[in-house]
Parts: C-alpha cells; sequence; structure tokens
C-alpha cells in the first residue's frame, strides 16, 4: 500500500487554494477522524495599515505568514 504524501498548510494558505479548487478535484480524500489542535491564546493588535503592507510584502518575498514573520520579528527583540 503506497503511503500517502502529507502537505502542512496554514488555515489561511488553505482558504487560498480551495478559493480557486475544488475537493472533489481529487479521487484520493478520505476523512479525516484523528485531527489534533493546540490551542494557544493570542493577543491582536492594531496596526497602522501602511506598516502591515510593508509586512505582507516582506512576508510573501519570503514564503511565510504574516503572523508567523512579525511573531519571529518579535521573538528577537525580546530576548
Amino acid at each position: 500500500m503506497r503511503k500517502s504524501k502529507q502537505i502542512e498548510m496554514t488555515i489561511s494558505e488553505a482558504s487560498d487554494f480551495f478559493d480557486e479548487h475544488d475537493i472533489f478535484e481529487f479521487d484520493n480524500v478520505k476523512e479525516v477522524t484523528d485531527i489534533k489542535f493546540k490551542l494557544q491564546k493570542k493577543k491582536y493588535i492594531g496596526l497602522d495599515m501602511g506598516l502591515f503592507e510593508k509586512i505582507r510584502n516582506k512576508a510573501k518575498k519570503l514564503h511565510k505568514s504574516e503572523d508567523l514573520l512579525i511573531n519571529e520579528w518579535l521573538l528577537e527583540k525580546t530576548e
């Protein structure tokens, strides 16, 4: 039996993907019954839209989400 290949993506990436694709395009899709979540409390802050656009562009060039890039930068600054 062939081992299936798992694809990891963020919720945002999955949302973008399924905006352009239909689940019925794939013949090997199976129902997942063993999903595990690691929930963490988060605090959301407001950013100036101009600054956010710069962060979005930088994140896109680095193939990262905006959240991940911002968290990496803040972690560096607080160590």
